[in-house]
């Protein structure tokens, strides 16, 4: 799989980066809208560590953007883009961060019962059937199974979800198991923390009140940490806003105000 799409046209001085880990493609949405302002580049992670993310991703910003960049982030790509702006300052120009976590967290939470609990009974069964069949070590394709594990995550994080087209090109759950793996332990050990402080550039974030991930512990370790920072709260929103029916077009308000 090639690792990165553009939109647009030159200059690409925004780049979108997906999470997952392991979920290539997802941020489809976000950088076709913004490519109607300016060019956008989306790079598709395939390392299997964090530090060959990391390269991979700063390789991909030297070789194809128009730098330094707006670096756009969700959730495992928020932390992702946090630790590459603390490794290569220089390619960065601001730093977004949506549904990204709290600094500072030793052990990311089990969010399973909440997601359960916003699920129907039915999805619920398929939900831990999905999970038991996953993670059982099984050597076999597991590529549908866990596309349609995080349809159902998507789902239970969303507060009014607008049905889109599934964009990820591959779900890859050898790089989810790799990188989560590796991320708890990262986290663990203060590396998020620790790397933002090495972060001198702009910073913004962008959090649903919906989202597992509370968006005042969000709030407030960031702004205790980041010197030039903003907030932006989305009402009725979970962790995809781009996918919310009441956040989406104040998303990409912000987003268009911010990148320039």
């Amino acid at each position: 799989m090639k690792n990165y799409r553009i939109w647009g046209k030159r200059p690409y001085r925004v780049a979108v980066v997906h999470g997952g880990p392991g979920a290539p493609g997802y941020m489809a949405p976000v950088a076709r809208e913004l490519a109607k302002n300016t060019g956008v580049l989306e790079p598709l992670q395939t390392k299997d560590s964090i530090n060959g993310q990391v390269k991979e991703l700063a390789d991909v910003l030297k070789n194809h953007a128009d730098i330094p960049v707006v670096l756009i982030g969700h959730s495992w790509g928020a932390m992702l883009s946090c630790i590459t702006t603390a490794h290569y300052p220089d390619l960065i120009k601001r730093l977004i961060l949506i549904g990204t976590v709290p600094l500072g967290w030793k052990d990311l939470p089990d969010f399973t019962p909440t997601r359960l609990s916003r699920l129907s009974e039915a999805e619920r069964v398929e939900f831990l059937s999905l999970a038991e069949f996953i993670w059982d070590g099984a050597a076999e394709d597991k590529s549908e199974p866990f596309g349609r594990f995080i349809r159902l995550i998507t789902k239970s994080e969303s507060y009014d979800l607008i049905p889109m087209k599934d964009e990820v090109l591959q779900y890859q759950l050898d790089i989810n198991i790799a990188v989560g793996l590796e991320m708890r332990k990262f986290t663990g050990n203060d590396g998020l923390l620790k790397a933002s402080r090495q972060i001198t550039c702009p910073v913004t974030a962008i959090c649903g009140d919906y989202d597992v991930r509370p968006a005042g512990d969000v709030k407030e370790s960031l702004s205790r940490v980041y010197k030039d920072f903003k907030f932006f709260l989305l009402e009725k929103c979970g962790h995809f806003p781009w996918m919310e029916r009441f956040a989406r077009d104040k998303l990409y308000e912000i987003l268009k105000k911010e990148i320039v």
